[in-house]
């Protein structure tokens, strides 16, 4: 009873399901011997390392030790040494073209560009090359004239007025003259007059003296006011004539003509936050120049030396110029001006100073124009038939400036004399004989 009532006793059916045959495990594959093949190959290699290291040192010892170092030869020929100087081209005859500097009222007032050539065109003598706004400048012209005509009416109606006012004093005057000449007739009959009567006529004659006598004196008086009324009109009308001439040339001097044949070229101008050149449109400053006329036949490089080298440079040394824009551009040459005085720059040490070179460009090229950054070689020294070494075969030991020049299997010492130096090359003047080989390293 006890067995049939405790269910968990007896076994499921599904437990009682037989369990799946065991399988049988594959066995696990051994690893090759590969690695023995790649130490083999490394012994090989080894070994092959080895004996070619053997073969090379026992080839070197059987090379010359002379063939293991680098030699030149002493070879004739001509030398030059040069020194290098770096600046800018500009031309030496130019003309600036500046905006006018106008008197007040004008002082100040705004220019624009109305005309502009082409930067880089090239403009004959007296041609237009710019034009700036003249119109309220011409506007005020055509002002001043009615003002000039204005003034020479005033004059000629103030002279018409004196011209009235002179004849009525002289007028006055023939009266004054005819009222004594009555006066000194009536006079002449005193003897029928009495006392009193002549004592009357006699007054009559001196009232009528005195009064011609008063007209007669301001005849000059009248005659100064009537010139200085004059004048003073005169001057107004001359202010005003020279006034409106003035306008007149500062007009003319709104259109800008060249006064030499060449190239223009136009000047940089802060533009938008960028830098640019001067176009049709843009305003001009009182004085500012915004365009230059240059003869491209007259380039030069401006170039500075520093003064422990300026020794080395006289006028007329020949020079190679190149030019940075144009690598393969080079033209000949030569110092024309050297500075007297050496100045420092502003962004080197005080105590480093220049002296000022210039040279002329004696080739014309189209592509030279100023302000390009340049190079010169000039030639300091040159000399022809000279014997010549490579400048790293020449060396200063204990003071003496020697050459080893070979002499069979190896290289003997020799105290030589030199002469010029380039920058490869050196000139010996004793020592050594044309086609010996000398030591390099």
């Amino acid at each position: 009873m006890s067995a049939l009532t405790n269910p968990t006793a007896v076994p499921s059916p599904e437990r009682l399901a037989p369990s799946p045959a065991p399988q049988a495990v594959p066995p696990e594959p051994q690893p090759r011997s590969s690695w023995k093949w790649l130490v083999l190959v490394v012994v090989l290699l080894a070994g092959g390392l080895a004996a070619y290291r053997v073969w090379g040192i026992k080839q070197q010892q059987n090379i010359d030790p002379a063939l293991l170092v680098r030699t030149g030869k002493v070879t004739l020929g001509s030398i030059e040494r040069t020194v290098r100087i770096a600046g800018q081209t500009s031309a030496k005859h130019f003309t600036n073209i500046s905006a006018p500097i106008f008197r007040s009222p004008d002082q100040g007032r705004d220019m624009v560009i109305m005309e502009l050539v082409a930067s880089g065109a090239t403009v004959k003598k007296g041609d237009v090359v710019a034009k700036i706004d003249g119109q309220a400048m011409q506007n005020h012209i055509d002002d001043l004239l009615d003002t000039v005509q204005a003034s020479d009416a005033d004059v000629r109606n103030k002279a018409a007025n004196q011209a009235v006012e002179m004849e009525t004093l002289l007028q006055t005057i023939r009266v004054a003259k005819a009222n004594l000449d009555k006066a000194k007739l009536e006079a002449q009959a005193s003897e029928v007059r009495t006392d009193i009567e002549r004592e009357l006529l006699k007054l009559a004659v001196d009232e009528a003296d005195a009064n011609y006598r008063q007209q007669l004196a301001d005849v000059p008086q009248l005659q100064a006011k009537q010139k200085a009324e004059l004048r003073i009109l005169e001057l107004t009308r001359e202010r005003h004539t020279r006034h409106r001439e003035r306008h007149i040339v500062d007009l003319e001097r709104t259109t800008f003509r060249a006064s030499l044949g060449g190239m223009a070229v136009m000047s940089p101008i802060f533009r938008g936050g960028e830098m640019g050149q001067f176009q049709k449109g843009d305003r001009v400053f009182a004085g500012m120049t915004f365009v230059k006329v240059v003869d491209p036949r007259s380039m030069q490089l401006e170039a500075n030396v520093n003064q422990s080298e300026s020794s080395d440079f006289r006028i007329g040394q020949e020079a190679k110029i190149h030019f940075d824009a144009f690598p393969g551009l080079e033209l000949k040459g030569k110092i024309y001006s050297l500075g007297a005085l050496a100045v420092g720059g502003w962004r080197q040490n005080y105590f480093i100073r220049t002296l000022p070179v210039r040279l002329s460009i004696d080739v014309e090229d189209p592509r030279v124009i100023p302000d390009l950054s340049a190079s010169a070689d000039v030639v300091i020294g040159r000399a022809g038939n000279q014997l010549l070494v490579p400048r790293a075969a020449v060396k200063n030991e204990n003071g003496a400036t020697v050459l080893y020049v070979k002499n069979g299997s190896s290289f003997e010492r020799r105290p030589v004399k030199i002469g010029l130096q380039s920058e490869t090359e050196t000139a010996i003047e004793s020592g050594v004989r044309q086609g010996e080989d000398v030591r390099l390293n």
